[in-house]
């Protein structure tokens, strides 16, 4: 599957992940994961729900999520943060 991160993504990935080499290794092993398998149990990949209907999320870690769609086989990237930050 294709990646593309939005700007709004790009900015909030630098400020509160590429600053955590633990976290932004893991964001990479889990998006390596997303593109062989976007469903595979380890994401809990799910759909969202209210203002961000259409969108669905997968998880870094317990607490830290990727909010994307999908759109002609391309997964867009629009936010990443903690559950609080992203929802």
């Amino acid at each position: 599957m294709k990646i593309e991160f939005s700007h709004a993504f790009i900015k909030r990935f630098k400020k509160r992940i590429s600053h955590l080499p633990a976290l932004r290794e893991k964001f990479e092993e889990r998006t390596r994961l997303f593109i062989k398998n976007s469903q595979n149990p380890l994401l809990e990949d799910h759909p969202l729900k209210g203002d961000k209907l259409g969108m669905r999320a997968f998880s870094v870690t317990g607490d830290i999520r990727v909010v994307y769609y999908i759109l002609e086989g391309t997964a867009y990237f629009v936010d990443i943060g903690t559950h609080n930050q992203v929802y």
